[in-house]
C-alpha cells in the first residue's frame, strides 16, 4: 500500500509542476508589465516577477480557488512591488518612465499613448493601481477589490477620481 500512496504523491507533484509551468507561461507577460509600470525599472520588475512566482509556488497549497489564478498572482505581484518600493535604495533612484522603456507592447505607441501613460504614472498611487489593473490588466472591479483588499465601491470611486484627473489633465494639454 505504501508504494501506491508514494506513486500518488509523485503524480500529484508532477501535476502540480505542470500546472504551475502553465500558470507561469500564461501570466508572466502580464505580471512583468504590471511590475514594470509599478516600479519603473526593468531589472526590479524582472526580480519582482521572479519573487511573485516563487511566492506563488511556495504557497500553492494556500490557493483555494476563491478567485482566479490571475487575480491571486496579481495580488502577490502588487504586494511584492509594494515591498520593493519601501526599500531605502528604491526611494533614492531616479525612476522616470517613458513608453519606450516598457516591455514590448502589442502595437506601437502613438504620441497620445505616450502622454496618457505618463499621466497615468503621475497619478496618486491608489488611483494609478486601479487604472493599471482595470485598463492594462483587464480586470473587473470585483477582481481589483479582491486584489487590493478594499470594497468594490472604493475601487469604483478611485477609478472615477482617476478618470476625472486624467480627463482634466489631458484636455488641458490638448488646448495648448
Amino acid at each position: 500500500m505504501t508504494g501506491l500512496n508514494q506513486q500518488k504523491d509523485e503524480d500529484k507533484a508532477v501535476d502540480r509542476e505542470a500546472l504551475f509551468e502553465q500558470l507561469v507561461y500564461q501570466h508572466q507577460g502580464q505580471i512583468l508589465r504590471l511590475c514594470y509600470m509599478y516600479l519603473h525599472d526593468e531589472e526590479q520588475a524582472r526580480d519582482a516577477v521572479q519573487e511573485t512566482f516563487f511566492r506563488a509556488y511556495r504557497h500553492w497549497d494556500r490557493f483555494r480557488g476563491a478567485s482566479s489564478a490571475k487575480t491571486w498572482l496579481t495580488r502577490i505581484a502588487i504586494n511584492v512591488c509594494r515591498d520593493l518600493r519601501k526599500t531605502a535604495w528604491f526611494r533614492h533612484v531616479d525612476r522616470r518612465i517613458t513608453p519606450e522603456d516598457l516591455p514590448e507592447a502589442i502595437a506601437p505607441f502613438t504620441a497620445r499613448d505616450e502622454e496618457l501613460i505618463l499621466q497615468v504614472m503621475a497619478l496618486r498611487k491608489k488611483q494609478c493601481e486601479v487604472i493599471l489593473l482595470y485598463y492594462y490588466q483587464n480586470m473587473t472591479v470585483n477582481e481589483i477589490a479582491q486584489i487590493l483588499g478594499i470594497s468594490q465601491s472604493s475601487v469604483s470611486g478611485r477609478l472615477d477620481q482617476a478618470r476625472k484627473q486624467l480627463r482634466s489633465t489631458l484636455e488641458g494639454s490638448d488646448s495648448q
